[in-house]
Formats: C-alpha cells, sequence, structure tokens
C-alpha cells in the first residue's frame, strides 16, 4: 500500500480506559479530527451531569466533541460521513456501531479490547480474567465488525498477571498497553503498511458477562481461592461484601490459607492483627482490609479496634 498521507481519524470512547489512548494519541501526533463520546451522566452525591473521561480529555486538547445518544439514526451516518475518514477507532464506547457506521472509514473500524480474544469477548474481560484465575491476559487490536468482539485481529499484545492483581490495577496497565499497542500500528499504517487481519479460532469462545451487583456477596460455602479472586476481581467495583453481625460490610483485600478446617462455612477461626480468618466450602481465607457502612477502608486491627466479631459470618444485613 502507498503511503496513505495524514490519518484522518475519528475517535468513539467514554471512560477512563479509552482516554489513556486518546491522549497517547494526541501526544504521538495521531489527534483525531473529532471525538464520539455518550451523553453527560449524573454522578456523585449531587447527581451533578459529568462529562465523561473522553470528553474531558478531547476538551483539554480542542477536538470537536459530539454526543448522540445512538448511532442509528440517519444524522449520526451523516455527521460521521462529512469527515470522510480514514479510520475509526473505538475503545469501551458503549453503542453499537451498525453496519453503515462500520462501512464509513477507508480503513474500516479498529478496537482496543482488553483480552486475548476469543477469550473474554464482551463487557468484563478485565474482572472475568482475574476470577477464572487466568496468568496472562492482554489487548488485542480488532477489525471491528457487526459481532460481539467477533472480528479478526490486527495486533496483540501479552502480559502476565501480578499476584494480588485487583481489577484496578489490571486496568490500568491494559489501558496503557492498549495504548502503545493501537500506536504501533497506526504507524505502520502511516507508514503504509496495511496491518493483517487474521481471523479468531472460534475454539477458544468464551464470554466475559456484564458485572452485576449481585455477585458481589460472598458464598462461604465457595472454595477460597474462588472467594479471594473474586474480592480481587471486583475491586474496585461493585466490591465484594458479606455481613457481619447485621452490617453489609465490604471486603477489600484477603489472602488465600491452604489449610484444611472441618468447621462450617463463614466461622472465624481467628481474629487478630494479622488477620480475620474464616472457614469456606474448602481452605481458610484470611480477611485483610474491611469497610463497615459509611466509614473508611480500614486494616484488620483499626475494625477489631471498632467492634467485636461474632463467631460466624453471613446472613442477611
Amino acid at each position: 500500500m502507498e503511503n496513505p498521507g495524514p490519518l484522518r481519524i475519528l475517535f468513539a470512547g467514554t471512560p477512563e480506559f479509552a482516554a489513556v489512548p486518546l491522549r497517547r494519541l494526541c501526544a504521538e501526533g495521531f489527534a483525531p479530527l473529532a471525538v464520539l463520546t455518550q451523553p453527560d451522566r449524573p454522578a456523585g452525591r449531587g447527581r451533578e451531569l459529568t462529562a465523561s473521561p473522553v470528553k474531558q480529555a478531547a476538551t483539554a486538547a480542542a477536538i470537536p466533541v459530539h454526543q448522540p445518544v445512538s448511532l442509528r439514526e440517519p444524522a449520526a451516518h451523516d455527521l460521521l460521513a462529512a469527515f470522510a475518514p480514514d479510520l475509526l477507532i473505538v475503545v469501551a464506547y458503549g453503542l453499537i456501531l451498525p453496519p453503515p457506521i462500520l462501512a464509513i472509514p477507508r480503513f474500516g473500524c479498529w478496537n482496543i479490547h482488553a483480552s486475548l480474544l476469543p477469550r473474554w469477548r464482551g463487557a468484563a474481560p478485565v474482572q472475568r480474567a482475574i476470577e477464572a484465575g487466568d496468568e496472562e491476559t492482554g489487548v488485542c487490536i480488532m477489525q471491528m465488525d457487526a459481532g460481539l468482539d467477533t472480528g479478526p485481529v490486527l495486533r496483540c499484545a501479552r502480559i502476565r498477571l501480578h499476584a494480588g492483581e485487583t481489577a484496578g490495577s489490571l486496568h490500568d496497565r491494559l489501558a496503557e498497553l492498549g495504548a502503545q499497542t493501537l500506536l504501533d500500528c497506526l504507524r505502520r499504517l502511516a507508514g503504509g503498511e496495511t496491518p493483517v487481519p487474521v481471523a479468531q479460532d472460534e475454539t477458544g469462545v468464551c464470554y466475559a458477562a456484564k458485572l452485576e451487583k449481585g455477585e458481589a456477596e460472598i458464598n462461604w460455602a465457595e472454595a477460597a481461592a474462588v472467594i479471594e479472586r473474586r474480592i480481587r476481581a471486583f475491586n474496585p467495583w461493585p466490591v465484594a461484601w458479606c455481613s457481619i453481625a447485621g452490617e453489609r460490610t465490604r471486603i477489600w483485600k484477603a489472602a488465600l490459607l491452604p489449610r484444611a478446617t472441618s468447621r462450617p462455612p463463614g466461622t472465624v477461626l481467628a481474629a487478630g492483627r494479622e488477620g480475620i480468618d474464616v472457614a469456606t466450602g474448602r481452605d481458610v481465607l484470611r480477611l485483610l482490609e474491611l469497610q463497615r457502612p459509611g466509614k473508611r477502608r480500614m486494616s484488620v486491627t483499626d475494625y477489631l479496634n471498632a467492634r467485636q466479631l461474632p463467631a460466624r459470618l453471613g446472613g442477611e444485613p
């Protein structure tokens, strides 16, 4: 392919995961012509309308921002087509791109997906990788099609999960990795080399279902290893919790103790400055950081200084 000259790029995204690559694009000379992001939403205790992280990043870079409610209307199609874009980059945008939109850019639509496709297609790949105990994950630059994360992959980058990795820490690492991998692809395209799309292997497909608040309640009958992974996967949202003496108590950090016990799940085996040891369906879970309703996160020592533990955890708060 001949050198296409300066790329005419549009960018669509909403959360901080998308704002990271947007800022990198601007810094590296690939500033988009315009940015699409979701409409402002109520946020905070005052429920005031708040701009998305992508809108804030675009505004800071003096890039025009458009916030259509849907991309299915003819007006949205006309808006994008008027830019005559070479490429539309989509990162956690939150709106479905219908086929007419996908067909507008000269080189199609590229998506940064936070998993090693076809593993963890869907809404929550970062959290589900931790919850499942995956040892590695990564990002894929995908050529979008009409399916849910089904398009061919242009480039992948892999990383190992750290011990104690939370969804928050992995999110931040993958956002940076995604930005760098996207830039690698863009530099190739700008230099006249079209990245070669590789079809996904359908035998490895699995889906990362959207997180639901109801998943966050700890079931002490499960294995300690399962609960510990879920605590990390649900940090910083929706945050794992259990009932302690009638209080809905958040559990921010815990550790697996591979120690057999015959006590019923939820039984408090020991409590001290090292942690609160709780029997589970298999092995023991040591609670390390907790949060009472309306209070800040605290260490086990501070928690135990503030209240007395029951003999068993669980039950409706």
